[in-house]
């Protein structure tokens, strides 16, 4: 089966990846650069309960599975609560 990658909204991605982001960070992630602008993790690094080697722009490899999933799963429900309360305020 061929699969359709094509994004309807092209210009979405910087938008999600930034809440992807901010997600992984609410939950306590180590992932991308972008999370050292929060003092939490920052400290952390300096701390080295998490090592400043795994800060790399944009690495989710020692991410497990079930934390990705949970990132993605914050993301959609997060778009969905958002989408809702837009029909809603019509």
């Amino acid at each position: 089966m061929a699969r359709n990658n094509n994004k309807v909204v092209p210009e979405s991605k910087k938008a999600l990846d930034i809440l992807k982001y901010e997600i992984a960070a609410e939950l306590g992630l180590p992932v991308g650069k972008q999370m050292s602008l929060h003092a939490d993790t920052e400290f952390a690094t300096e701390l080295g309960s998490i090592p400043s080697s795994s800060m790399k722009e944009d690495y989710w490899g020692h991410i497990s599975s079930r934390d990705a999933g949970a990132v993605g799963g914050t993301i959609t429900k997060r778009l969905i609560q958002r989408a809702e309360e837009a029909l809603f305020s019509l």
